[in-house]
């Protein structure tokens, strides 16, 4: 095992895991056990609840000095997305994830948070630019073709400050998506699977987390956001980072957006919380087929899926 000192911001030194570790198992190390996750998580979990509420409020107090009016009647306005501020603002609090991932695996865990992009480590750029254009053509292709099966929704010429809503939303939903895989399938996956010393326990195990912390769903929405963390999550495995399921997650964020704003609204994107079984089975279908092209890639690339 490596045990090369990298301070990150001082105390005690971080370590790198030890080698021919994969991804999910990547934090532990001789004196490591399982109190350390538990602490880790709890910790997540609880910046989570305090940070990222108070941080969305910071930003529409700040778009609040900007367009001026009654506080109430813009907080719930923009909070439902009626705004972009809305959108923006949670989209930045969440952002938050990554620094709180990275922080508590370095202090709870001791080790150096690059672990926690990939098994390389660190992210790979390259990879990771490749699988967002494979993600593009391939989850529009998949919802283009239900379309044609099922029949898709109409087009309208766009909602009200559309434009508006497109240039944030580009910028912001990437960096959210980034910091839920960050989070999710990054420390809680690690924490997970490196407690219990199994991989797949903490794939399945951050999955129904990310699909729980979504909050009201019906059973078909829940599914589809499980099946979403599950195959992220082998994408994890399987690629040994984080950068396939950035990517899927990314697109397939942006492009909701892009689609409610030219077919309902992102205020009625907002308000989802059922679909029904056969939207699952699509966008879950969507979601295998890239990773199968996003697999065979990394294959491809000879990328590592163990920590050297």
């Amino acid at each position: 095992m490596s045990t090369a000192p990298g301070l990150l911001l001082g105390g005690t030194p971080a370590v790198d895991p030890p080698a021919g570790l994969t991804y999910p198992l990547a934090l532990r190390r001789d004196g490591s056990h399982g109190i350390q996750s538990m602490f880790g998580i709890v910790v997540g979990f609880l910046a989570f609840a305090i940070f990222i509420p108070a941080t969305s409020q910071v930003v529409l107090r700040v778009g609040h000095l900007i367009r001026g009016g009654d506080w109430e009647q813009y907080r719930q306005a923009a909070q439902s997305y009626q705004l972009p501020e809305g959108p923006v603002a949670g989209h930045l609090a969440l952002a938050l994830l990554i620094p709180i991932s990275l922080l508590i695996v370095r202090y709870v865990h001791g080790v150096r948070p690059r672990w926690l992009a990939s098994v390389q480590p660190g992210i790979r750029w390259r990879y990771l630019l490749l699988a967002v254009a494979v993600a593009a053509v391939v989850l529009n292709a998949v919802l283009w073709l239900s379309y044609a099966a099922k029949g898709g929704p109409a087009f309208h010429g766009g909602q009200q400050g559309w434009v508006a809503y497109l240039a944030l939303i580009s910028v912001t939903a990437p960096l959210q998506a980034a910091a839920e895989e960050v989070f999710f399938r990054g420390y809680v996956l690690q924490a997970i699977g490196s407690a219990a010393g199994r991989t797949w326990v903490g794939v399945v195990g951050s999955s129904l987390l990310f699909a729980l912390m979504h909050g009201v769903q019906n059973p078909a929405l829940f599914a589809h956001r499980l099946a979403f963390g599950l195959v992220a999550g082998s994408l994890v495995v399987l690629t040994g980072g984080l950068e396939a399921g950035i990517a899927a997650h990314a697109v397939n964020n942006v492009a909701a957006y892009a689609y409610a704003m030219f077919t309902t609204s992102v205020a009625e994107l907002r308000a989802i919380s059922a679909i029904s079984w056969v939207d699952a089975f699509w966008d879950i279908a969507g979601f295998a087929l890239f990773a199968v092209v996003a697999w065979a890639i990394a294959g491809r690339m000879r990328l590592a899926t163990r920590t050297p």
